[in-house]
């Protein structure tokens, strides 16, 4: 990974908040994309563009895209991506950083660009499983007999600002 990317997509491109406009015609736009797991924290499991858009009636459509997925796993098209898997032991409140990744860096481009709608993207970061509050609380008080409805993992997420393309 170049150290400089930050420098890069400032000068060639536009920053989370964004407008994008201006851009060749009929050409799908390329997002520089790094996300980098917290020192502290869990490893990623995956990275996600999210992209909206309206249509000619004016109605509004989301779709997500997995754009990186961790430990070799490939993203397979109109599949939902297989899991990262889980290394949470709920009973001691704890889980090991063995599976997921510490960093992606891609370029993605929408595959399904019109010139003519405007649109947002943005990026969301996942972490693999880790223990939720609930399971600290389960092992601290010694919680017995906690209803399966209970989850006792989380997923949690980093989301970045938008970038928002308006047509010429």
């Amino acid at each position: 990974v170049r150290k400089n990317l930050a420098e890069i997509g400032y000068a060639k491109g536009v920053p989370m908040g964004g407008d994008l406009t201006g851009g060749p015609e009929d050409t799908s736009p390329n997002f520089l994309i790094h996300a980098v797991k917290d020192p502290d924290g869990a490893n990623l499991d995956r990275v996600q563009v999210i992209k909206g858009w309206r249509d000619r009636s004016g109605d509004l459509h989301e779709k997500v895209y997995d754009v990186a997925l961790s430990d070799g796993r490939r993203i397979e098209r109109n599949r939902k991506s297989k899991s990262v898997g889980n290394t949470v032991d709920i009973e001691d409140a704890s889980y090991k950083n063995s599976i997921g990744d510490t960093e992606f860096a891609l370029v993605w481009t929408d595959p399904k660009f019109d010139a003519d709608q405007h649109a947002f993207y943005y990026i969301r970061a996942i972490q693999i499983p880790t223990p939720r509050w609930t399971a600290f609380d389960v092992k601290y008080y010694d919680i017995e007999n906690v209803p399966d409805e209970v989850p006792m993992t989380v997923q949690d997420r980093a989301y970045t600002s938008p970038i928002w393309y308006t047509p010429k």
